[in-house]
């Protein structure tokens, strides 16, 4: 690691300079239960710049202003106060074009990967009056699921443990056993897995 960084200075000083404003001013804008996830480890860890660019995003323009942790500006988190997650998974909250609608809660298991252009929805609309929601369900992702890009999860839906969603799926249903890859549109189980 440290070769590639000796080899590659602009980059080494990009990190450093991330290292330096997230580990101080950042400090100010995030609470420290975040600075012990893994993503801090050492000087070159990923969450110093995503700290960074949370403090410009959501602190000064007000993109995902009320997240708690740091978001990317190129996704949307609707009442993040909703949201269940484990310290380590933030970076989950990363990903380019994804959408967390948790106007109920939300739940990811410990060692989910979330993939870009994800949508996790709590709430459809009302199909008589499209300006009001239905009323909102809980969705529950366990652990170390892994969701693929461009997949939608709607209300109400719990995937059990090593629940893998695979690209563009449409999950409609709960998957409470876990151990399993579901695809499709509506998602189904094409494949179990060993435990």
């Amino acid at each position: 690691m440290g070769l590639y960084y000796f080899k590659h200075p602009v980059i080494c000083m990009r990190k450093a300079f991330y290292f330096v404003i997230g580990n101080t001013i950042g400090r100010i804008f995030f609470p420290a239960s975040l600075y012990k996830s893994r993503w801090f480890d050492g000087i070159f860890g990923c969450g110093w710049e995503w700290v960074t660019r949370g403090m410009i995003h959501q602190k000064l323009r007000g993109i995902n202003s009320t997240a708690w942790w740091p978001v990317t500006p190129y996704q949307k988190v609707a009442n993040p106060l909703n949201i269940s997650f484990h310290v380590d998974d933030i970076n989950n909250f990363q990903m380019p074009g994804s959408y967390f609608q948790a106007f109920g809660e939300i739940f990811i298991g410990k060692g989910t990967y979330i993939a870009q252009n994800v949508g996790i929805i709590t709430a459809n609309h009302n199909l008589q009056n499209l300006d009001l929601h239905e009323e909102a369900k809980p969705v529950n992702i366990g652990t170390k699921c892994w969701i693929g890009m461009n997949s939608v999860i709607l209300p109400g839906v719990t995937l059990g443990p090593h629940t893998v969603v695979g690209a563009g799926s449409v999950v409609t249903k709960s998957f409470v056993d876990g151990y399993c890859v579901i695809a499709g549109n509506p998602a189904k189980i094409i494949k179990q897995l060993s435990r």
